[in-house]
């Protein structure tokens, strides 16, 4: 790809105004919907069983989804094969005795016999050690990054990386809450995935600022971002489309227990990779220009 011209900051209030709208229907979404949580956080029921013959994900779902088992509502059941094909781990919501009784009746029926190996309770306690922790982890990350970020650049570069971070995590979760995906501890490690690609493509680019503001030479700060992006463009499309390609695969080809994780993937690979360049970029803009603006009203005149 050649060097490319475009005036991207042409459009840089624009793109925040968008960002703005779209997080705030994500917080919309979130305070109205919520998050349709799993077992992960609401806690449920654990089923560990031999069956008689391999089984794959799918194959178990369809007989937790059949008419014999419909009344019992399993379809967000969590379904996780084992080394061994004959094992599967099956989490889903609080089950009665009676309720797991019907549940190995049509497993055994279906896979030529089952045996019990595990049936244990899961108490919410586990959800919100998750959620805390997560929590912990954004926070974390957050303050890690104005301080990295601050150190190697400078305290305007590492909000906007950071209010872009914020920006693609809240988007990617208000995507999930207005879609009624299921919420497990995957979606944590999800999000953090995204959060760290955003990153990864917000420092290239604010890399290849600093370098041109070291010789920045009568440009204006428009001028100059709209020349390091040019600079970066063909590095991030080519970083985008291949990990789309791959991320695109597997929501394709990965069945049914990969989908809603890899859903959260590619919502947050696109806002990402948008975010790297249309949020972090026109915020450090606007911000940087106004202090400028500042110092330049705040000099004396020249004498006449």
């Amino acid at each position: 790809m050649g060097q490319t011209r475009f005036n991207f900051m042409r459009y840089g209030k624009a793109t925040l105004t968008l960002s703005a709208v779209l997080v705030v229907l994500s917080l919309i979404s979130l305070g109205v919907r919520g998050l349709n949580l799993g077992i992960d956080f609401t806690g449920g029921t654990l089923l560990e069983r031999q069956l008689g013959r391999p089984a794959t994900a799918d194959d178990v779902r369809q007989v937790l989804g059949s008419a014999a088992l419909a009344e019992l509502d399993l379809a967000g059941a969590v379904i996780q094969p084992l080394d061994d094909p004959h094992d599967v781990l099956i989490r889903t919501r609080p089950l009665s005795n009676e309720e797991i009784d019907r549940v190995d009746t049509a497993l055994r029926q279906a896979f030529e016999g089952v045996e019990i190996l595990r049936t244990e309770l899961v108490g919410p306690v586990i959800g919100a050690e998750l959620v805390r922790r997560a929590l912990l982890a954004v926070v974390l990350a957050a303050v890690g990054i104005l301080i990295y970020v601050s150190l190697r650049f400078e305290f305007r570069f590492a909000v906007a990386a950071v209010v872009a971070l914020l920006h693609d995590a809240i988007i990617a979760t208000g995507v999930v809450s207005a879609l009624g995906v299921e919420v497990n501890s995957p979606f944590i490690a999800a999000i953090l995935t995204v959060i760290g690609y955003s990153l990864n493509a917000t420092i290239v680019i604010f890399d290849r600022v600093r370098e041109n503001l070291q010789v920045r030479k009568g440009e204006s700060l428009a001028e100059l971002l709209n020349r390091s992006l040019n600079e970066t463009l063909a590095r991030t499309v080519h970083t985008s489309a291949t990990t789309l390609l791959v991320v695109v695969t597997l929501f394709v080809f990965g069945g049914s227990t990969l989908r809603d994780f890899v859903l959260v993937l590619l919502v947050g690979l696109l806002v990402g990779t948008y975010s790297s360049m249309m949020v972090s970029n026109p915020f450090w803009w606007l911000w940087k220009e106004r202090e400028e603006r500042r110092r330049g009203e705040a000099s004396p005149a020249p004498a006449r």
